[in-house]
């Protein structure tokens, strides 16, 4: 019997950069192959701002598994049943957002993980154990190494509460929402002020003191990748397929563009 293995988590265990890619835009399984290839650890499925169903995220996490890069979705607030069936779809990790205090981890880790940390309902043979048949302790023992917990810190209160939420067992990440925080710190789009470096601080703090890993959102530049690596952020959401798409397409098209004046000038 062969088990996927969760790629960013086993980087992070060994204190390496975990580097993920969000995927908002593109839905079918050929992504895996194109983000393997681009080197990624692991894939941001976006099922908070993107319209990707429940069912194609499943394809696509399971087609994943045995490609070496790790599927993890962000389920919508809220959507803790959502992220159970996920898990039991094929997902490697569970992003959720929107954590703002140490009770609202603890409801998290309790429908997420197996007893004896949770409660999450057992149900049956999974797709990164190859659908084997197994003894149940075997199961849920391997699951839980495998599997990958990571409540998002995107607001003050949530800053406040980081060492408070670090300390809650089944809780494997805490991944700051840069983007969300500079909004609610009334610094939008300035991911790299102060304020939002004072609160990594912080969060980095409470996952070191905790032996949890401390991860980025939203700081997708090299200077801001670059600064909050310095930090020392491990689990880097580095960018997300819209953006990337979408400069890689302007700046071809630039290119061709002053190709037409480079010869108009030549004759």
């Amino acid at each position: 019997m062969a088990t996927a293995v969760n790629a960013a988590k086993a980087r992070l265990k060994k204190n390496q950069l975990a580097v993920g890619i969000g995927i908002r835009l593109v839905r079918n399984v050929d992504i895996i192959k194109v983000m393997k290839a681009a080197g990624y650890d692991w894939l941001f499925l976006d099922l908070e701002h993107g319209v990707m169903s429940i069912e194609t995220a499943a394809e696509i996490c399971v087609a994943a598994q045995d490609s070496g890069i790790a599927p993890i979705v962000r389920v919508p607030y809220g959507e803790l049943a959502m992220a159970t069936r996920l898990l039991d779809g094929g997902a490697l990790g569970i992003v959720v957002p929107h954590v703002d205090t140490a009770e609202e981890a603890k409801e998290i880790a309790d429908k997420l993980r197996y007893p004896p940390i949770g409660h999450r309902s057992v149900g049956g043979g999974q797709a990164q154990f190859d659908y084997a048949p197994m003894k149940m302790g075997d199961f849920i023992k391997k699951a839980h190494d495998n599997v990958l917990i990571t409540v998002m810190i995107e607001t003050p209160k949530a800053v406040k509460n980081a060492e408070a939420i670090a300390a809650v067992p089944g809780i494997d990440a805490l991944l700051v929402g840069s983007s969300d925080l500079s909004v609610e710190l009334g610094i939008p789009g300035e991911n790299g002020h102060e304020k939002i470096q004072a609160a990594v601080d912080k969060v980095v703090a409470a996952c070191r003191k905790h032996k949890k890993f401390p991860g980025m959102g939203g700081a997708y530049s090299e200077e801001l990748l670059s600064l909050y690596i310095g930090k020392g952020m491990k689990m880097l959401l580095s960018g997300n397929d819209l953006p990337m798409l979408t400069a890689a397409a302007r700046a071809h098209q630039v290119k061709v563009r002053s190709m037409v004046k480079v010869r108009g000038k030549k004759k």
